[in-house]
């Protein structure tokens, strides 16, 4: 069950990247998170679209591994995923801010962890 609910955290703070990235990257609220001037953001938007993408198939493919009826298939699924990010939030905190590694990272290799132990 704990593994269950650390994916389903992880799956709707992927969500809520996407929503960041993709609809709020060049507003008040995505400048503020992502510490980026206007110009910057409005320059960058459609990159930033394309890595809110990317996160919403994080997002699918974690709650997908939530609903799967077979156990060993779920597991996988959460594995391959948090895996997923858990690398994405590592090369994120290595090469754009530190903060990604415990903001996506941290949390995926907890959950990776937690399912890993089952």
């Amino acid at each position: 069950m704990l593994a269950k609910i650390i994916t389903l955290m992880i799956a709707v703070q992927h969500v809520y990247i996407l929503y960041l990235e993709m609809f709020a990257w060049d507003k008040p609220l995505g400048r503020k998170i992502f510490r980026t001037t206007k110009e910057f953001a409005v320059e960058s938007a459609a990159l930033a679209k394309n890595q809110g993408l990317y996160n919403g198939f994080l997002a699918a493919g974690l709650f997908w591994s939530l609903t799967v009826p077979d156990p060993a298939m779920a597991v996988a699924l959460q594995k391959f995923f948090l895996g997923c990010v858990a690398v994405a939030g590592v090369y994120g905190g290595l090469t754009a801010a530190r903060n990604i590694l415990f903001v996506q990272g941290l949390p995926a290799i907890v959950g990776l962890i937690v399912v890993s132990l089952l």
